[in-house]
């Protein structure tokens, strides 16, 4: 009977939970906006690989291996090249029409037919600091292999006795997209989760609801699991739509592995993300702090998890701390089963990990919450 009442409380508790985040409009648009617009545009607004980068050449040698050189850029990496004077040089980089410039002098070609140690000029707009980085490497190597072929044409020089041949794989187009749409909706995850829980109780505390629940035969872990299920559950139905409809469909990205295991991981990843938002809301006496405490604790999670560099370039004692933080190993699972293909056989200490940190958390925020319950009574 304890067990069946029990259940009763926390499935009424959630439903009344879900019908406040409904008639909270501001809420209820945040949370499409992130798992919509905000992965799509951290998707494709800063793009990894270059693409249609400016490039300006000034041809002083005017030989077939300039031209060869010249017609050896074209889209989608960089748009056409333009082809102007030394004296427009300066000019149309001040403006910023040209983010790449590369000088070719006179008597190029028949420095390197002579083998006299022939120079190209690249200049270089540093201030669009990715497409600078990137796309001098593009060039160099652009111009490098038209070079090395020419010679070979017409000097009968053999090839090199290696060569490199690159296989990208789970992502063999080595598209920007593919990493940050996913990485958004992992990020997503954790902001949300924290989010949606921390605020559901500080609107409680707030509109006063909260007294009510006191005098209810109710106990705090009954209304702490309503909360953890019902907000648990928006964020889970969002993450498997903005998989299909934005993910899939919109930006096209191939998802190797299981979703269903994904989502799995997710829920068990939910379940110690929102426990830390109801710690932090009964830390909080307001929205506006829980949002400031919210930035202090949501920035070092998502960015030593693993999700924009690796952990394995972090500092030793970085990574033993994040050991500790859900986010790592949701992460680390994520990775592995929407890009590899991984199977629990393989991510299953993820799973362990993310679960034993998320009962240590559990247990934590309901202590803290029974005592802030009690200080209210």
């Amino acid at each position: 009977m304890d067990r069946l009442r029990f259940a009763t409380n926390v499935y009424r508790l959630g439903v009344k939970e879900l019908w406040s985040l409904w008639r909270d409009p501001i809420m209820l648009v945040f949370v499409v906006y992130v798992f919509t617009v905000s992965v799509y545009t951290s998707a494709t607004a800063s793009p990894e690989t270059l693409n249609r980068a400016s490039i300006a050449i000034v041809d002083e040698d005017a030989s077939s291996l300039s031209a060869r050189i010249v017609s050896a850029f074209f889209p989608p990496q960089f748009t056409r090249p333009k082809l102007v004077s030394l004296a427009e040089v300066d000019p149309g980089m001040d403006s910023g029409e040209y983010t790449f410039v590369l000088d070719i002098p006179p008597d190029f070609q028949r420095d390197v037919l002579g083998r006299r140690g022939a120079t190209l000029q690249l200049n270089v707009d540093a201030t669009r600091v990715g497409q600078a980085f990137t796309g001098s490497g593009y060039i160099q190597a652009i111009a490098l292999g038209e070079i090395e072929g020419f010679l070979r044409r017409h000097s009968g020089t053999p090839p090199p006795p290696v060569s490199l041949a690159l296989r990208a794989r789970f992502n063999p187009t080595l598209a920007g997209a593919w990493f940050g749409s996913v990485m958004a909706i992992i990020n997503n995850v954790s902001m949300v989760a924290i989010l949606l829980t921390g605020a559901a109780l500080i609107r409680e505390r707030e509109h006063g609801t909260i007294e009510h629940l006191l005098v209810m035969p109710v106990t705090p872990a009954e209304i702490m699991i309503a909360k953890l299920w019902s907000m648990g559950l928006v964020v889970i139905v969002a993450v498997a739509l903005s998989l299909k409809l934005v993910v899939q469909q919109a930006l096209q990205v191939g998802i190797e592995g299981s979703v269903t295991l994904f989502l799995a991981c997710a829920a068990l990843s939910l379940f110690a993300m929102s426990s830390i938002g109801i710690f932090m809301a009964t830390m909080t006496r307001s929205m506006p702090q829980f949002a400031l405490l919210l930035i202090l604790v949501l920035m070092p999670l998502q960015m030593l998890s693993g999700g924009m560099s690796p952990a394995e370039s972090m500092p030793d004692f970085i990574r033993h701390i994040m050991r500790f933080a859900p986010t790592t190993h949701f992460v680390a699972a994520a990775q592995a089963i929407l890009y590899r293909g991984a199977g629990f056989d393989i991510v299953w200490p993820q799973f362990a990990w993310i679960g034993g940190i998320g009962i240590a958390f559990f247990a934590i925020a309901l202590a803290r919450f029974r005592r802030t319950i009690a200080l209210m009574v």
